[in-house]
């Protein structure tokens, strides 16, 4: 009887885990739905134009040259398809007058590869313009090994596949609000999960959960270029195709909080550092401390809610001079250098995610130098 339960529990548990991975799944297919067909449509298309229009017997670099545009770093297009273009010309005219000279065969291909990446790293090519030189000198030997002389139909290809697969891009545009938010999101979770650790591990004198948090804070910094490159690719998507203009508003209070959040996780690093000393020297933290980490918690949370959602009510200045407030508050009775550093840090991140809402430096500052008033005046004077 028991065996049997434990049977049909098992079975449910697997059953209850393959949806959760297909619900997984499906959400990855509908993330990278639009790139593959983006990307399938824009190497047929150019394809078609070489062959078709153009009259190119084999267009291989038109395909080729598509799916490489639509594979850069999405909102890069514009650097990225220039590298490519200059890439594909140095390979081409390296590979071509190399081939002539020493034929083709196992030797010769790495040497054509090799000379191809050089000449293109002395002209000063960025990692892409290198690569790519040496994947055209390659496909160049590969594909048409017979060639002999520079023929200006590849490097045609080439420019009418980049061509075609950022119109294809414009025509049918990635939406840039998700691209943003999509990058957006794991900073303010990390942000979060950090600073909750932080306040529970003071609370409990924890050393394993502050170290953790401060593993959590060190891995949020990776996570900040790929936002501001995912920022810049939404206003490029936004800017180059019509469709996608009306996100331009909203990607505004992404840039307003870009650099902030840029701060603020810095500042939550150094804090998680301060909290893990504290707990390894055995020091009691005083339980406000751990509130005011707790209001910063929630000061991200409703940064988060407020810029996808602008019309949501700004709930985190109010969280943050709260923190602020309450921080100043502890130095009354504790003013040793580790509460002061922990305080400073508290500040800092609150100023911090105050201009991220929206306030300038000196808004920011006089809203800290208030609240910092504030907990003055409700100190509770010392019995004579």
């Amino acid at each position: 009887m028991g065996l049997g339960v434990l049977t049909r529990v098992n079975f449910e548990g697997k059953i209850l885990a393959l949806r959760s991975q297909f619900g997984e799944t499906l959400v990855r297919l509908r993330t990278g739905a639009l790139p593959i067909v983006q990307t399938a449509v824009a190497a047929s298309l150019a394809w078609f134009v070489a062959s078709a229009v153009v009259g190119h017997e084999r267009p291989f670099f038109a395909a080729i040259a598509a799916v490489i545009s639509l594979g850069v770093v999405v909102g890069q297009e514009g650097r990225r398809v220039l590298e490519l273009v200059f890439g594909v010309a140095c390979g081409l005219a390296v590979a071509d007058v190399l081939v002539r000279l020493i034929g083709t065969g196992t030797v010769q291909i790495g040497v054509v590869i090799a000379l191809a990446m050089t000449v293109a790293w002395l002209l000063g090519g960025g990692p892409m313009l290198v690569s790519e030189a040496g994947v055209t000198a390659l496909f160049t030997v590969m594909l048409d090994p017979t060639t002999s002389g520079w023929s200006p139909d590849r490097f045609v290809d080439a420019m009418l596949g980049a061509g075609v697969a950022l119109l294809v891009r414009a025509v049918f545009p990635s939406d840039p609000k998700e691209i943003v938010e999509r990058a957006a999101h794991p900073i303010f979770d990390d942000l979060v999960e950090s600073l909750r650790e932080m306040a529970a591990a003071l609370r409990a004198g924890n050393l394993q959960m502050a170290e953790h948090a401060l593993q959590k804070a060190r891995e949020t910094d990776a996570r900040v270029g790929s936002f501001k490159e995912a920022l810049d690719a939404g206003y490029d998507t936004a800017r180059l195709s019509p469709p996608r203009r009306r996100a331009l508003g909203q990607l505004g209070f992404y840039a307003t909080a870009a650099d902030q959040l840029d701060l603020a996780v810095r500042n939550v690093r150094v804090l998680a550092r301060a909290a893990v000393t504290m707990v390894r020297e055995g020091t009691e933290a005083p339980e406000e401390l751990s509130d005011t980490i707790l209001d910063l918690a929630r000061a991200v949370e409703a940064l988060a809610t407020y810029i996808e959602e602008p019309e949501h009510p700004l709930d985190t200045r109010r969280f943050a001079l709260e923190a602020a407030e309450e921080a100043t508050a502890v130095l009354r009775d504790r003013s040793d250098l580790q509460t002061s550093m922990m305080v400073g840090q508290i500040r800092s991140t609150a100023v911090d995610l105050l201009r991220a809402s929206g306030m300038t430096s000196s808004e920011s500052l006089e809203a800290l130098h208030a609240a910092a008033n504030r907990a003055a005046d409700n100190a509770v004077p010392a019995a004579s």
